[in-house]
């Protein structure tokens, strides 16, 4: 890999990158539960939902590729700006309307259609970025600190945008989520110090040079067997949890009962287990090879996902949540790593790009054939058999050389 000259002061940067980054996130999420909330109380549609849910991933999809391209061409950290800024103006747009009587639902998606777009450009700018602002024996430990204050986000965010929806109109929210960016781009602006990336060579223009640029990178994946193995399994990862991250809730309304607090109660013990996995990888590291934290965090999750389908206390199904929140964050944290520290510098935008697209792909893919069948089998049967097939899976994922060499880092 290219080596990339550090700042001296990184730890600075890498503390102001956090903060700015989590800022920023925290304002997103707000909105993100104040506006689903928000149509499930005034519409009481799933047909809207699932829009909105759509709304909120394809266009992601789409712009991924020309965004991996700009990150390998741009400055990331500007690039990271600029999308969190247009993020910040379309909700000031939308704000200012509702404020002026302006609510109607149909702005709201074409808002999520804007916000989606901003964070498919700004999620493999971060990425890339980050090897950037990190020595590369410091990658596992950041991103366990990341893992963190994101977990920290998922756990403060949907009850700080309950409480809110019960006092204040949702056009307040906005203007939260646009003074938190705001203070978020400032500090990465004027705090974050990067060095630009060596050997940089001027581009061509066109649409060509776009496609060629991205040829270039699917070349590049073609050629590192340990690279397609991890996608491939990233998608297959992606597809069969769907169950985990879609009828769970569903599952305790129909087995425990349909009191909010359970709902909640999930969702807050799996952010707090993320947030403790975040922590752990952080301090610890994980295993020398990476790929060994990932393969028994995956095993460990898989064996998380067959308990939800037979644990019959609710108190003991929030600690198997925390559990499976714990070994999520130990799964992402080593394999960001991998492929920060494996892939070259001028190379990472597009890679990571084509993560994006395979996570925004695969999991409407599992959403699409486990959604129906939650009608018509068990939610338990189905959390069992994908559980049983992510162990064997986790157990082949143990046994591809070509990802344990790549795991030595």
């Amino acid at each position: 890999m290219q080596k990339v000259e550090l700042m001296p002061n990184w730890k600075r940067n890498a503390a102001f990158f956090i903060a700015g980054q989590f800022l920023s996130m925290f304002g997103s999420m707000l909105v993100s539960y104040a506006v689903t909330w928000h149509i499930t109380l005034q519409e009481k549609s799933g047909g809207l939902i699932a829009l909105f849910t759509c709304a909120a991933m394809v266009p992601m999809v789409f712009i991924s590729p020309f965004a991996g391209v700009w990150a390998d061409r741009y400055n990331r950290k500007i690039l990271v700006n600029i999308s969190d800024a247009s993020i910040a103006v379309i909700t000031l747009v939308v704000a200012i309307l509702f404020v002026s009587g302006v609510q109607s639902v149909w702005v709201l998606l074409v808002a999520a259609i804007v916000r989606s777009v901003g964070q498919g450009v700004q999620q493999p700018a971060v990425n890339a970025l980050i090897p950037q602002i990190v020595p590369e024996d410091q990658l596992a430990r950041f991103n366990g600190i990341q893992s963190t204050a994101q977990s920290l986000t998922m756990f403060a965010a949907p009850m700080a945008a309950g409480a809110l929806l019960t006092f204040v109109p949702i056009e307040y929210i906005f203007f939260i989520d646009v003074i938190t960016a705001a203070i978020g781009i400032s500090t990465i602006f004027f705090f974050v110090k990067v060095r630009g990336i060596p050997d940089l060579q001027e581009h061509k223009t066109g649409i060509k040079a776009y496609y060629d640029e991205m040829a270039a990178g699917v070349r590049f994946i073609r050629s590192q067997a340990w690279l397609k193995t991890l996608l491939v399994f990233t998608a297959i990862f992606c597809v069969l949890v769907a169950p985990v991250v879609m009828l769970i809730p569903l599952q305790v309304a129909r087995k425990f009962g349909e009191d909010v607090w359970r709902l909640t109660g999930i969702e807050v013990a799996f952010s707090v287990g993320m947030m403790v996995g975040g922590i752990l990888i952080s301090v610890w590291g994980g295993f020398k090879n990476k790929v060994h934290t990932m393969a028994v965090s995956w095993i460990l999750f898989s064996v998380a996902t067959v308990l939800f389908g037979v644990i019959p206390n609710f108190w003991v199904y929030l600690g198997v949540m925390s559990f499976c929140g714990i070994t999520m964050a130990m799964y992402n944290a080593p394999s960001t790593t991998v492929m920060q520290t494996k892939i070259p510098a001028n190379m990472m935008g597009r890679i990571f790009s084509v993560l994006a697209m395979i996570n925004g792909l695969a999991m409407p893919v599992g959403i699409a054939v486990f959604g129906p069948l939650g009608d018509v089998v068990k939610i338990e049967i189905l959390l069992i058999i994908t559980g049983v097939l992510l162990v064997v899976s986790g157990f082949v994922l143990w046994q591809r050389k070509e990802l344990m060499q790549a795991g030595n880092i």
